[in-house]
């Protein structure tokens, strides 16, 4: 058996990750009996001796194999850290990912992750919409590089978007594709699995095609997207792993020889997380199960309340598909629950929208998502205020949308709050037809 097998193991039964976060990595012995890691708050390591710094080097810079079961060395916090090494670990398990490498923020990640597989000349395609920070990166930043980017709308039918990869692989400069989904701030899904296919066909020996999934809406606890066949898993940290609103991080999870190549980009762009951040995120994964899976309940909750309320023209939930929707099939098969994420439509257009938002009392009207306490934004002029307005149409970003992460708070006082700001919406001028918004 080995190592870790022993670590996740007891008799025949493999341990649950819930189960792994509390102890997962870490050895108490190496730190004075410590129960919980310590912050390891320093900029560099001593070497035991000139000899093993040599080898710690030639390891981390490539100038030789690692040998069989030989690890990395502590040399420097921009290279690795004791915070950083154990919280990598503990990520890994819920995705049965080989390796992941953490960054001081989720956009860190994807540009990170860009950059490391991207050069002049090559492809980018990524699904629509996606977070508003990583179409600013694809739309401006990327092609300043000379890289080419395109996209797709993330309503597409499958088939016509396995035609969009094989025609954007045709000429041999599609590198990489970017998937959000559920899509933010649609709750749009694309199909991994049939993304995937379709990639790894269009791909040549030489050159293959790498799927990269930022899965911070659902994941880790309820979409694997590694086990639908991507190459990568991006998360906002941020977001529902740290779940407190109280530290910026991000990640990228896959094989050891790709996460590999991400770490030593990391290394030079000096976008690693620091070890407070480590330690922050470390304490947040013990409770991931658990917050996730109340958010969630409480989500279905209100979307479903929200479904049946008369100023509500439509409710944007993975929970509500039915069997012959568009999404059914995609949701079914990659998705292990809705999720506590909600969008919404309310009459008015923006003017009632921002009624809404603004009589909240709860809820707090502010960006970001997965946190403890429940979140409400407008997507058009905040979040994906970069996007063209006939642009945000096309993916279906309306004027009176509003995106809510459901926190902890009990459902039932989230409706209440939630119902007597939509029903301000009696008082105030609204269009004469649902939906106009002048």
């Amino acid at each position: 058996m080995s190592e870790k097998d022993r670590a996740v193991k007891i008799g025949d039964r493999r341990l649950s990750p819930e189960s792994l976060m509390m102890s997962y990595g870490y050895d108490p012995a190496l730190s004075e009996g410590a129960i919980k890691c310590p912050i390891f708050q320093t900029s560099t390591f001593v070497f035991k001796s000139a000899e093993e710094g040599k080898a710690f080097f030639e390891v981390a810079y490539g100038l030789r194999e690692r040998k069989i079961d030989e690890s990395l060395g502590l040399i420097y916090s921009r290279l690795n850290n004791p915070d950083l090494e154990i919280l990598e670990d503990r990520l890994t398990l819920w995705d049965d990912a080989e390796a992941a490498a953490v960054f001081e923020s989720g956009m860190g990640a994807i540009s990170t992750t860009a950059y490391t597989f991207l050069r002049p000349g090559d492809r980018l395609l990524y699904s629509e919409p996606v977070y508003g920070g990583t179409q600013y990166l694809f739309n401006h930043i990327l092609p300043e590089f000379g890289i080419e980017t395109a996209s797709f709308r993330a309503t597409e039918p499958t088939a016509r978007v396995e035609a969009i990869i094989e025609e954007a692989a045709a000429d041999g400069k599609l590198r990489l594709i970017h998937l959000e989904t559920p899509a933010n701030p649609t709750n749009h899904l694309v199909d991994i699995e049939a993304v995937s296919r379709a990639a790894k066909a269009a791909s040549s020996d030489d050159r293959k095609i790498l799927v990269a999934v930022d899965n911070t809406f659902l994941g880790p606890v309820f979409q694997h997207p590694l086990k639908l066949g991507a190459d990568l898993v991006i998360y906002s940290l941020t977001k529902y792993v740290g779940g407190h609103s109280d530290v910026i991080a991000g990640a990228t999870l896959g094989s050891e020889e790709l996460v590999a190549r991400i770490k030593e980009t990391r290394t030079f762009f000096g976008s690693m997380a620091g070890p407070w951040s480590g330690w922050l995120l470390m304490r947040s994964l013990e409770t991931l199960k658990l917050r996730m899976t109340a958010q969630a309940e409480s989500a279905r909750i209100i979307a479903d309340w929200l479904l049946e309320h008369p100023l509500v023209e439509r409710v944007y939930y993975p929970g509500h598909l039915k069997e012959g929707d568009d999404d059914y099939e995609a949701y079914r098969r990659q998705c292990l629950s809705p999720g506590g994420m909600v969008s919404f439509d309310v009459v008015g257009g923006e003017k009632g929208a921002f009624h809404v938002l603004n009589h909240l009392r709860l809820v707090k009207l502010a960006v970001s998502l997965g946190g403890t306490e429940s979140l409400a934004q407008h997507p058009a002029s905040m979040t994906h205020s970069d996007i063209p307005p006939e642009d945000q149409r096309d993916m279906g970003i309306t004027e009176s949308m509003i995106r809510l992460s459901v926190g902890v708070e009990d459902p039932d006082d989230l409706i209440a709050d939630l119902e007597q700001a939509l029903a301000g919406l009696l008082s105030i001028d609204v269009p004469d037809s649902p939906g106009e918004s002048g």
